[in-house]
């Protein structure tokens, strides 16, 4: 008598069309994606190498890297790149030492009213950027600034005009930038909070003290926090977001590199040598991406290394 072959378990419908379900539902954000992120980026790397005039786009001409040349001889575009470089590595440890520090704050166990100090220190970072620096400068005016309104005037003190001085906007910005540290403060908190209980006890057991147990414990096992975090705010502060200069023109020692970009565009209409720039810059920030991640395995502590 010959066996008869088990039938096959019957294959619901939403298990046979899973896969198409899902590709469904990221349709929307693939074709976004597609649409107006990738083909203008390849667009962008296109036009770079022509002469694209945004007046006159019927007598665009490929140039080569042409464009490229012209970069190394536009003395603006390098005094603008130098000094987003030199921003951006003031701004970024203030940043990341100013979570690190918020963080163990308000990890604190003695903090009173802990959900509500931590909600009001995360405010601030939604608030939109050009909003913030608006309230900064009506903050600092030396005229009608509600620094010298409400507090310096009323208390018989002098007037402080050292924000309206020129070159007064870079020390503005790295100031008001600590407003951005929200969620840079909710990945190092939660970092610590990932930190097993008994590894502080064991050190207290062996009479570690407090300072001891955070530069010796916290920070080296947080270290994937900060790493993630450096490449955060160093994508956010390359990527545009300062804004004091909105709507401004351009202007050497108070515009940044994104700001130059915008001015060749906008103001001189070559989008051409518009693209180029952008894309040295892009250059740039993932050269400086990569070299953070080659480095990370030297100070950047993995746990699944030690299995």
């Amino acid at each position: 008598m010959q066996n008869k072959t088990p039938a096959l378990p019957k294959v619901s419908f939403e298990t046979r069309f899973k896969p198409w379900v899902g590709l469904i539902l990221v349709a929307p954000w693939l074709v976004g994606l597609l649409l107006f992120k990738l083909v203008p980026i390849l667009a962008s790397l296109t036009l770079s190498f022509t002469d694209f005039h945004l007046l006159n786009p019927e007598l665009v001409q490929f140039t080569g890297t042409e464009n490229y040349a012209i970069l190394f001889r536009d003395e603006q575009g390098w005094q603008a790149l130098v000094d987003t470089l030199k921003l951006a590595f003031i701004i970024i440890p203030i940043q990341v030492f100013g979570s690190i520090l918020v963080a163990a704050l308000l990890g604190n166990r003695r903090l009173w009213q802990k959900n509500l100090v931590r909600t009001l220190f995360f405010i601030p970072s939604i608030i939109p950027a050009f909003s913030a620096a608006l309230m900064w400068q009506g903050y600092i005016d030396p005229a009608t600034g509600w620094l010298n309104r409400l507090f310096l005037n009323p208390l018989g003190l002098e007037a402080l005009n050292i924000f309206a001085t020129r070159g007064a906007s870079q020390p503005l910005f790295i100031l008001s930038s600590l407003w951005t540290i929200g969620p840079g403060i909710l990945i190092m908190l939660g970092a610590m909070q990932g930190i097993p209980v008994e590894i502080f006890e064991a050190a207290l057991i062996d009479g570690a003290d407090r300072t001891t147990r955070f530069f010796r414990i916290t920070l080296p096992l947080i270290t994937p926090a900060i790493f993630f975090s450096l490449v955060l705010n160093l994508t956010s502060v390359f990527g545009g977001a300062i804004l004091l200069d909105r709507g401004s023109r351009f202007r050497n020692g108070f515009s940044t590199y994104d700001g130059y970009v915008n001015f060749v565009l906008l103001d001189m209409f070559k989008l051409g040598y518009a693209s180029s720039l952008a894309w040295v810059f892009f250059v740039i920030i993932m050269s400086l991406v990569l070299i953070l991640f080659i480095t990370s395995k030297y100070w950047v502590y993995f746990p699944e290394r030690d299995k």
